[in-house]
């Protein structure tokens, strides 16, 4: 049943020709301004509760400040400022991280916070990342800022249909419209992200030697640090790890690093490192300690045996596992082995004798899928990520991936979009001060790539280390060739 078209309900446009068809509109009706005045009283109302409740300390101190005003007029107010100074002077030296945590890291976050906000519809706008709507324009959120030492983390909540990827695809604008450095996006809660706007490089200086852990942790061994200042700390029990850089680009301070945090379960019979050097000029420095230890090996068919041998032996402990347990713990009896391979790519692309490549290739493919749960880890650096040189890239589930010459390589290593979300490894300088050890580590299980460094070992720390865990050996001389005698 059809209603009836009343006048309440609709309104004919005027129009001057008799026979033209009528035009029917909604009337406009107008709001009490009493109505309007108390939706906005009570929004007011609910805004200030809020903000009551979402602040405590500053509604201590308001009322601190208004009491003592009341009681003792300004001379309070003097005495008041005084002893709060006092005691905030007092804190900063007594408990510094309690300063820091309670005080300095508020004031900045609400400062830099402001600096941002400041800014934020402008260069979103001319960024593109605005979204027009009915009757305005809607701009993402802007909400919590934690400033950081050298970085500055902020929450965005996203217009609904936005997301997180077209942000990653303006970084470069958000960076220079906020003034920082480099802009990276992280993953958050549905319908939000995190901005980390780069205010400073803090890794530009060279990091010495870690220290040699007492009790070394498989699960988390030191050997640099992260952008934000904590220790950079990798796994190697139950996981594989995968290290990609071009000449001169620091992979050596990973591999000497984890060498390094190992020593003591190395010395003690719970870890084994099987060294595999084609180069002969990276993991020679410490090849005493390798063999006593573990195992060396340099030349290509001495690499393909010891890799077989360590295959059968993983075959033999799941063996001996099977039905029994799921997890392996070191011991002096089945140690953790940690099979090192420097520049891999010498033994599965560049050798001449393809059976030798095949072999090499399987052997690292089967410990790849089969050695986590029995105790086998690959550690291997190479320094073309490409799937010709390396077709079993992803079975290493940790990365780490230092210089690059190629922006694409970036998403080689560490998976699409690793570059728009910040891992610029093409941008990291050549020169070995500033860009040595510097790279981007994406372990299995986050997948948003962290800055970090290396700590650098020189090769007075390797012989050092060498002379201290390993025996002496006698050197044998060599006499010298004679021109032609070659």
């Amino acid at each position: 049943m059809r209603l009836p078209l009343r006048s309440d309900y609709y309104a004919q446009v005027d129009n001057g020709d008799p026979f033209a068809p009528p035009v029917w509109r909604s009337p406009v009706y107008r709001t009490p301004e009493c109505l309007i005045m108390a939706v906005q009283f009570f929004r007011t109302l609910w805004w200030l509760i809020r903000f009551i409740i979402r602040h405590p300390l500053l509604d201590l101190a308001v009322t601190a400040t208004v009491f003592v005003y009341l009681k003792a007029s300004w001379p309070g107010l003097v005495a008041l400022a005084g002893t709060s100074g006092t005691l905030l002077v007092v804190l900063r030296f007594w408990r510094p991280a309690w300063f820091r945590r309670f005080v300095t890291v508020p004031a900045w976050s609400r400062w830099r916070w402001l600096r941002y906000r400041i800014r934020w519809n402008s260069v979103l706008d001319v960024a593109g990342l605005t979204e027009p709507g009915r009757s305005r324009v809607l701009v993402p959120i802007l909400g919590k800022v934690t400033a950081g030492p050298c970085a500055d983390r902020m929450t965005v909540r996203l217009v609904g249909g936005q997301s997180p990827q077209g942000f990653a695809d303006k970084a470069d604008h958000l960076a220079h419209g906020l003034g920082a450095l480099s802009c990276r996006v992280r993953t958050g809660p549905p319908g939000r992200i995190v901005l980390e706007l780069v205010r400073r490089d803090a890794l530009a200086i060279p990091i010495p030697a870690m220290p040699i852990p007492s009790q070394p942790d498989l699960r988390a061994l030191p050997v640099g640090r992260c952008e934000d200042g904590t220790v950079l700390a990798l796994r190697l029990h139950g996981t594989h790890l995968l290290i990609a850089g071009a000449t001169g680009s620091g992979k050596g301070s990973y591999l000497w690093g984890l060498v390094r945090a190992l020593l003591p379960a190395i010395v003690a019979g719970l870890v084994r490192i099987h060294a595999c050097d084609p180069k002969l000029m990276e993991l020679a420095f410490g090849r005493p300690l390798f063999e006593r230890y573990g195992c060396y090996a340099a030349a290509p068919s001495q690499i393909a045996d010891l890799l077989e041998a360590d295959v059968t032996a993983m075959q033999d402990r799941a063996g001996r596992y099977a039905g029994r347990q799921r997890e392996h713990t070191p011991t002096p009896d089945e140690p953790f082995v940690v099979v090192l391979v420097d520049e891999v790519a010498f033994l599965t692309a560049y050798p001449p004798d393809r059976k030798i490549r095949e072999r090499t290739l399987g052997a690292l493919a089967t410990l790849t899928t089969q050695g986590r749960a029995v105790g086998y880890s690959v550690v291997a650096a190479l320094q073309d990520p490409r799937k010709e040189v390396l077709n079993i890239r992803n079975l290493f589930p940790d990365k780490v991936a230092l210089r690059l010459d190629e922006p694409t390589q970036a998403d080689l290593m560490l998976g699409d979009g690793a570059r728009d979300r910040g891992a610029l490894c093409d941008q990291i300088s050549s020169h070995p001060p500033t860009g040595a050890g510097v790279g981007y580590l994406r372990v299995e299980a986050d997948p948003d790539p962290v800055r970090v460094r290396a700590a650098f070992v020189s090769d007075d720390d390797i012989r050092a280390m060498t002379a201290e865990y390993a025996p002496a050996r006698r050197v044998v001389p060599v006499p010298a060739l004679e021109s032609g005698a070659a």
